[in-house]
């Protein structure tokens, strides 16, 4: 394969002008390649769909983005500038009269790290869109796409495209660009797109094509889309690769017609290059993350994939800049320039560095805290958000930075977490004060009680019916963990004095919590404390957050965890924010009745910390299963509360969203917790009833990686470890009954476990799958209490861990055991709630 000569000697062109001048300034044409590298073979992961009408993609990477939609059609972003909009593509075919749009033909989506290609099928052609956004870039560079054609006739392929050059979201730009189209040798060019100032524009091109629709300055007025003309012969162009090259120029030196050819031309001669290297990143990074092996492939795939999507989201903090950050996501703009959340947010990078944390990019999460560190304010508050374009605008002087309360408590909290998995204390030394500054805002805007309060912020909620609250569970829990962390990181740094008054505070903080927020008549934790002494007493989701870093819970939570399990708050796709009985529940509202899947994976944390690893797993599966839901490979932002269905302005590729896979996944159902200064693992796993065995690759402590394996023997779980590092770590677990001996963790097993089966329902459906509210395991017996539509059967699997056992029930019906599973089949009558389900307790005994 080959990619197109892009020969671009300079001219001097008109804008939008009908002629062209007849004299040429000539640089040296660039030669063409002459092989295009192959895919990279057996790629680490890959999702192949069918092209999904109306389901977004999104390619990212440090220097620009791909938005679009699974049509083929998208937005164009060299960051921190909006370039181009609407790409879509039409043909006409010799001999022919039946002009084609080659977006209604998309019909296949192929996801890779590395890139995504569309693919328009057609019984005269085929046409791959390969899209992908390099890591490392010549400068000024954007995303690039490459076409690779191939077709039974000669044909005309018209790429049609809004020009926006529009910087992101808040800073100013030209009303409208004005594009002006530079002519080369051989009858092809380039476009480029003006500001009104100097000191800005970009370029695009695309070899052998020629422009559309040049107005004449002496029509009337009117919007045509810009255009690139290719004409395709299947003889001579059936090896060419034509591709589809974009570059900004940010000061007046940069952006002449001279500068913004030698972006192209770099762009171009590198091509081949970038995309290779593109490949081999992904290749390393899957191949140093900790990663999984388990009998589910999906959760595995989706494992992998949620580290990608995570990695992919770290962009420059400005432009030009080296320092790099996470963004909270990305979606296309529109007609706007906000794509998604694509800038930078305190909260959703410091809930996402668990995940980082947790899978070893030690690097990835020092940069994160340097940036959060370089932007604190002075009384020592964490910032919520920066834009890209901050630096461009009197950013300070806008409501956002500073907006929300919780980033604070937060960084505590993800530092600490950092702490005891990297080992890495001169880190926290070297930053000591800007912790113990925080700490000192933290614990100097609190309530009467003590309690970090909304006085500084939002803590989680910006609107609430009735009012807003004056201090949310969300923070009194995020205080209560924070001075825990605190305490942590002033022991391992040698300030005791702090380290005990941090110690003393999270004590007190836990006693008043449980005597303000625990509501004994409703069997749940109240929403918010009033400044009045009373509560506002919404069932939410928000209770979960106790459970998140281990060193907390919550001292009445079993029927609100009843509760959360139930359909009340879980759907069949993730955990909704409040109870769907509140009487302002809506289940479209940002706030009052949306399932994020940042409040699943809090949920699932929760569940398993608390035993409960049905309703656990449940969760955790959702979340995985939503790796393929929308934009591929990347988990969305929000969901509808009453059908499965993703809102509109859901953020596609949103950061804590696939974070909410890696961290339940490693710290709920395998239940691992870490001290690198005592060269200690814990592994407390509640694993699938039916996996026989499982492994978890390179994980993380200390300057070591450990390899763990899990396998089943009878009444037992073994826990191994392989690798040469293992040998300077030492396993301990938190399971009951749980020994030590001949090198491996011995870990007691019930006579009799569960296995749920988990799958997303058809786009629209209601909830209708079946829930598991409570789990109790006795000597002789085993008690599910269980949730289901009036009127259904439900199935799931049960695992005799002791031969011999003689199992009863009179509640289900049970098959012969197979390969040591049996199914469990329960009938629920026809008496339903008020949502339609039914409880039903369903005991086994041996």
């Amino acid at each position: 394969m080959k990619l197109a000569a892009f020969s671009l000697p300079l001219l001097c062109a008109c804008f939008l002008s009908a002629s062209l001048p007849a004299q040429t300034a000539s640089l040296p044409s660039i030669p063409a390649l002459t092989a295009w590298p192959a895919p990279a073979q057996n790629p680490p992961i890959e999702i192949v769909r069918e092209a999904g009408a109306g389901k977004p993609l999104s390619v990212v990477g440090p220097h620009g983005a791909l938005l679009g939609q699974q049509n083929g059609e998208f937005e164009a972003w060299t960051l921190p500038w909006k370039i181009f909009s609407g790409l879509r593509i039409s043909a006409t075919m010799d001999n022919y009269p039946v002009p084609i749009d080659l977006n209604e033909h998309a019909a296949v989506i192929e996801v890779k790290p590395s890139s995504t290609t569309v693919t328009y099928s057609h019984a005269n052609f085929t046409v791959r869109q390969i899209m992908l956004s390099p890591r490392q870039m010549p400068g000024g560079a954007g995303p690039m796409v490459f076409y690779r054609i191939d077709a039974i006739r000669p044909m005309k392929l018209t790429f049609s495209f809004e020009p926006v050059m529009q910087r992101m979201w808040p800073a100013s730009s030209s009303a409208r660009t004005s594009p002006e189209w530079v002519a080369t040798n051989g009858g092809s060019g380039f476009y480029i797109l003006h500001q009104d100032l100097p000191d800005a524009a970009a370029a695009l091109a695309m070899p052998r094509a020629e422009p559309g629709i040049l107005a004449p300055y002496q029509e009337r007025p009117k919007v045509w889309p810009l255009q690139f003309v290719l004409h395709f012969d299947p003889q001579r162009d059936r090896d060419t690769v034509f591709p589809l090259l974009m570059a900004v120029g940010n000061t007046a030196a940069t952006a002449t017609k001279e500068a913004l050819y030698g972006s192209l031309a770099a762009l171009e001669a590198q091509a081949a290059g970038l995309s290779q290297a593109n490949d081999a990143y992904y290749q390393t990074l899957l191949s140093e993350r900790t990663s999984i092996e388990t009998p589910d492939e999906s959760l595995n795939a989706a494992f992998q994939w949620a580290e990608v999507a995570i990695d992919q989201l770290r962009i420059p903090t400005s432009p030009g800049s080296d320092e790099q950050a996470f963004t909270a996501g990305f979606v296309g703009s529109g007609d706007a320039a906000r794509p998604g959340f694509g800038w930078f947010f305190g909260r959703d990078a410091l809930w996402s560095l668990y995940a980082v944390n947790s899978y070893g990019d030690f690097a990835t999460a020092r940069h994160e805290f340097e940036f959060l560190l370089h932007q604190q304010r002075a009384d020592g508050k964490i910032m919520h958000e920066r834009s890209q374009t901050a630096g461009m605008v009197d950013w300070q002087s806008l409501p956002y930075e500073y907006a929300s309360a919780d980033a604070t408590p937060l960084l505590q909290m993800a530092a600490d977490d950092y702490l005891k998995i990297s080992g890495d204390l001169p880190f926290i030394q070297a930053n000591w004060e800007h912790f113990e500054r925080a700490w000192t805002f933290e614990t100097t805007h609190d309530s009467a009680d003590g309690i970090y309060n909304n006085g500084s912020g939002t803590g989680w909620v910006e609107s609430w019916i009735p009012k807003m609250p004056q201090q949310e569970i969300y923070l009194a829990e995020m205080d209560e963990m924070a001075s825990l962390a605190f305490a942590d990181l002033a022991r391992a740094t040698g300030h005791s004095d702090l380290a005990t008054q941090a110690a003393q505070r999270a004590q007190a903080l836990h006693r008043t919590i449980e005597r303000e927020y625990d509501l004994p008549a409703a069997q749940f934790y109240a929403f918010s404390h009033n400044a009045d002494g009373t509560n506002d007493d919404t069932a939410t989701i928000f209770p979960s957050v106790a459970w998140w870093d281990g060193s907390t819970s919550l001292d009445h939570a079993e029927p609100m965890m009843r509760r959360w399990a139930s359909a009340e708050f879980s759907t069949d796709w993730g955990a909704r924010l409040l109870s769907d009985r509140v009487s302002f529940y809506d289940p479209i509202s940002y706030h009052q009745g949306t399932v994020w899947p940042l409040f699943t994976g809090w949920l699932a944390v929760a569940e398993y910390r608390d035993r409960h690893p049905l309703a656990g797993y449940a969760s955790l599966m959702q979340n995985a299963d939503l790796t393929w839901a929308q934009d591929l490979g990347a988990v969305t932002e929000l969901l509808s509360g009453q059908y499965y269905q993703v809102l509109g302005r859901s953020t596609a590729h949103q950061l804590w969203s696939s974070a909410m896979v890696v961290s339940p996944v490693l710290r709920g159902m395998f239940g691992l917790s870490w001290d690198a200064a005592g060269h200690t693992l814990t592994v407390t796993p509640q694993l699938p009833a039916d996996w026989d065995q499982a492994r978890l690759l390179r994980v993380p402590i200390g300057t070591a990686t450990v390899d763990l394996t899990f396998t089943r023997r009878g009444r037992e779980l073994l826990v191994e470890t392989s690798s040469e590092d293992s040998k300077t770590v030492k396993l301990a677990s938190l399971s009951p009954g749980a020994t030590f001996k001949q090198g491996a963790l011995h870990i007691p097993l019930p006579p009799v476990e569960v296995a749920l089966s988990h799958k997303l329902p058809e786009f629209g459906a209601v909830t209708r799958q079946l829930k598991v509210l409570d789990q109790q395991v006795t000597t002789n017996g085993l008690q599910l209490t269980l949730s289901a539509p009036a009127s259904s059967r439900q199935t799931f699997l049960l695992r005799e861990n002791e031969s011999g056992l003689n199992l009863r029930t009179g509640d289900a019906e049970l098959a012969p055991p197979q390969n040591g599973l049996r199914k469990v089949t329960v009938t629920f009558p026809v008496a339903a709630d008020v949502d339609g389900y039914i409880t039903k307790t369903v005991t086994f005994s041996w």
